[in-house]
């Protein structure tokens, strides 16, 4: 089974990582084509491409300019512990012991704008680049003429190394709109998770992304690989909607919090 996840806003490069274990990303050659490609924007430009204030946009600027593809540990952080926010407090890297780093490694991919796709043990430099910029490149508008069919190859090339053809995708439609799921050579199933608020269960951002995270620790955890395991996902109060759900799309819920 392989499971796709959204990489983060939030960055940490302060603290260690708990493995000195690491691999190389994949596509760097094309990285490189997009830093070369940022680092012609000003800070301005980066304030109104990202819609980010100006702060962040003179720290991106700073952070292209700077970026270099010699990653080490030392000027570099492995993605699974560099990433922070919702998914990544759900997914909790930082209470993995080596054997589940191990799994990880084998079973879960970070969808990215930069890098394209990420195991959780390759370096990253810092930077801010979401899949939906509307940068204009070489090969096109946006970052999904940029990526093209690159991601997908990438992920079936992932799918060909495991024992079954799932994927199990939990990355956000922004993310995932950069992979071309006809082209894919397994079975794609994309859970939801909907809580219960005033009276209706609908999706709540906060809590769906977390709910990700979860999925994506349960799934490694517990070595996962049939839609029926996936099914018995019940971290944090979800539970499976049988009714709510066809195979191709799971939906889990959760009562209202208190």
């Amino acid at each position: 089974m392989l499971v796709l996840v959204s990489p983060a806003k939030t960055l940490d490069f302060e603290t260690t990582a708990k493995t000195t274990s690491f691999t190389q990303p994949t596509l760097l050659d094309h990285s490189q084509q997009l830093i070369k490609v940022c680092r012609e924007l000003t800070p301005m430009d980066i304030a109104s491409l990202m819609k980010v204030s100006d702060k962040i946009a003179g720290l991106n600027a700073a952070r292209f300019s700077e970026w270099q593809p010699n990653f080490t540990l030392e000027n570099a952080k492995q993605a699974m512990f560099a990433f922070r926010g919702d998914v990544y407090t759900g997914l909790d890297a930082d209470s993995m012991s080596e054997q589940q780093v191990e799994k990880a490694q084998n079973h879960l991919r970070i969808l990215s704008g930069l890098y394209g796709l990420l195991k959780p043990l390759d370096l990253m430099q810092a930077y801010r680049l979401e899949m939906g910029t509307s940068l204009t490149n070489p090969k096109g508008k946006n970052l999904y003429a940029f990526w093209g069919d690159i991601i997908t190859d990438e992920i079936n090339a992932a799918v060909n190394e495991q024992a079954d053809d799932i994927i199990v995708n939990l990355a956000s439609n922004e993310y995932f709109k950069a992979v071309k799921p006809k082209q894919l050579k397994a079975s794609l199933i994309t859970p939801a998770f909907k809580d219960c608020k005033n009276g209706q269960y609908k999706v709540i951002s906060f809590y769906a992304k977390k709910a990700r995270g979860l999925m994506a620790r349960y799934l490694i955890d517990n070595d996962i690989n049939t839609l029926a395991g996936i099914q018995k996902f019940d971290a944090d109060g979800y539970y499976f909607s049988e009714e709510l759900s066809t195979p191709a799309a799971p939906v889990f819920l959760r009562e209202e919090r208190t």
